[in-house]
């Protein structure tokens, strides 16, 4: 069926392309806001050894052009008019390419997630943790692409030629896909993906050049940077289909919490997947990261025309994790359904319950433990499968709130609103602890699985003049579902701090009150 206005007018809309770590989406965002119909393909993660994460670059590409032509057909049979696309990408995945012949050079890219060099990166943190802190608003920390693509040219002889020759290609997957949409006529990248990639200096909108030229890394390879809605030149015809502008470029977590409204200070998000993210707007100063607040990183939520508005970021690895790993790998419940149902029958939390410490992949915040084992205690042979799954979600709850306190903390004030989204976040008795925790009301939007083709396409809509600014477009989505907490604030500080104990007791060591 075509879809047009009551007016017979042709609908317009933005093709966004959403390219995660595990898959790519596209679809094109309305001019209501709302996304059409969305395609998804899954991309291949490889695990070569214990510490390297790498992926196809071409995988991408494909992935990206089939997702994409699917969706412009689509948008051609309902007769909506694609004025131009707008790219959201998992942040700080590397590689490198042939700028003659466009392939990638015999060597996969290396993903965020990579961590081969993360013990040798331990050696700067002395001279450089303090001054990144400062000025890129993150520390040494554990993946360096620069670092891996310096190593890349000394290593393998076919790179070192290709640079020699003024043929060598550096970028994230933002860059790629740029690069390949327009034919190779544009080699850029964003803030939102440049600091994710450790180089990007938070207030002067530029490279990092000292800290990338300690790790090895040839200034002449680094993309050109532009703001995220500056424009990436226009896509070849024969790529996706039609000929219109690249309009926008983030990375994927700020593009959602654009589309979760987190655009004025306060505002923020968190986003319950694999892992879980929490996010806040903090205006157009940054908020640096504090030394006793482990884990929570300042960023460029966006810039948009010449104007940077900065964001904090805290992350766990383990929220959707670790259910599957109850569920899937140990066999203890059916699924997240049912662990959530059996936890629903746990309606209070007396002193003496079990715990749940979900450190699957380490601790992040409130304190830096890589290393950090789960654990699950106070058990006796009064505990029941319902008193676990109960202790399950109360330990991810908990965990999302040192996100959310670590983040308010750096902030200096409270959050205004949080909305939350993500697969897990459709827990209802995850989300009714959540609420109690962090004794805020939080708004389950209605469409999260699509916040961040929606993001990048509500900055690229604006910028093209689709909408008159994000705030119109953003408040005009559906209303979601808000969770009010129900505990008072001694029992949730009482909860609050027997966790506290539990934590610093697991990870030998006091962890700071909040």
């Amino acid at each position: 069926m075509t879809q047009t206005s009551n007016e017979g007018v042709r609908r317009r809309g933005v093709l966004a392309i959403d390219e995660g770590t595990t898959g790519t989406r596209a679809g094109v965002v309305l001019d209501s806001g709302a996304a059409h119909e969305v395609f998804y393909r899954a991309i291949k993660v490889d695990h070569p050894d214990d510490l390297s994460v790498e992926q196809d670059p071409l995988e991408i590409w494909d992935a990206t052009l089939e997702v994409a032509r699917r969706a412009v057909r689509r948008a051609h049979e309902d007769g909506i008019t694609v004025t131009s696309v707008a790219l959201s990408t998992q942040r700080a995945t590397a590689m490198l390419w042939d700028r003659v012949t466009g392939l990638p050079l015999l060597l996969p890219a290396v993903v965020w997630q990579d961590r081969r060099y993360a013990q040798e990166l331990t050696a700067y943190e002395e001279r450089w943790d303090a001054v990144l802190l400062a000025r890129q608003g993150r520390p040494v920390g554990a993946r360096a692409p620069f670092l891996w693509a310096a190593r890349q040219i000394a290593e393998h002889p076919e790179v070192a030629a290709a640079h020699r020759a003024g043929r060598l290609v550096f970028g994230t997957v933002d860059t790629w896909l740029i690069w390949r949409l327009t034919g190779g006529a544009v080699h850029a990248t964003t803030p939102t993906n440049a600091a994710s990639a450790g180089g990007y200096l938070l207030e002067r909108h530029a490279w990092d050049e000292e800290w990338i030229g300690a790790l090895g890394f040839p200034p002449e390879l680094l993309p050109e940077l532009r703001s995220d809605d500056a424009g990436f030149g226009t896509t070849d015809a024969d790529a996706v289909g039609l000929r219109v502008p690249v309009a926008a470029s983030m990375g994927d977590q700020h593009a959602a919490l654009i589309a979760l409204g987190g655009l004025a200070a306060g505002q923020g998000m968190c986003v319950y997947g694999t892992g879980a993210f929490v996010d806040a707007a903090t205006g157009t100063t940054p908020a640096l990261p504090r030394p006793d607040i482990a884990g929570v990183l300042a960023q460029p939520g966006r810039r948009q025309g010449e104007v940077s508005h900065y964001s904090l970021e805290a992350y766990t690895s383990t929220a959707g994790s670790a259910l599957r790993w109850l569920c899937d790998d140990l066999g203890l419940f059916a699924s997240p359904a049912e662990l959530g149902e059996e936890a629903a029958r746990v309606p209070t939390r007396p002193g003496r319950t079990p715990r749940f410490v979900p450190a699957l992949a380490g601790v992040r915040t409130p304190a830096w433990h890589p290393e950090a084992t789960a654990a699950l205690s106070g058990l006796t042979l009064a505990t029941t499968r319902a008193d676990i799954a109960r202790a399950v979600l109360d330990g991810i709850a908990h965990s999302v709130c040192d996100l959310i306190d670590g983040v308010a903390a750096t902030m200096g004030t409270p959050f205004t609103r949080l909305r939350v989204g993500g697969g897990v976040s459709s827990s209802e008795p995850l989300m009714r602890i959540q609420a109690d925790l962090t004794g805020l009301p939080l708004e389950r939007v209605a469409d999260s699985a699509t916040a961040s083709l929606r993001g990048t396409a509500y900055l690229a809509g604006v910028a093209q003049g689709l909408w008159g600014s994000l705030e119109e477009v953003v408040e005009a989505q559906p209303a979601g579902e808000v969770f009010e907490p129900a505990l008072g604030s001694s029992a949730r500080e009482a909860q609050r701090a027997a966790w506290r104990a539990t934590l610093a007791a697991h990870l030998g060591e006091p962890v700071p009150p909040r």
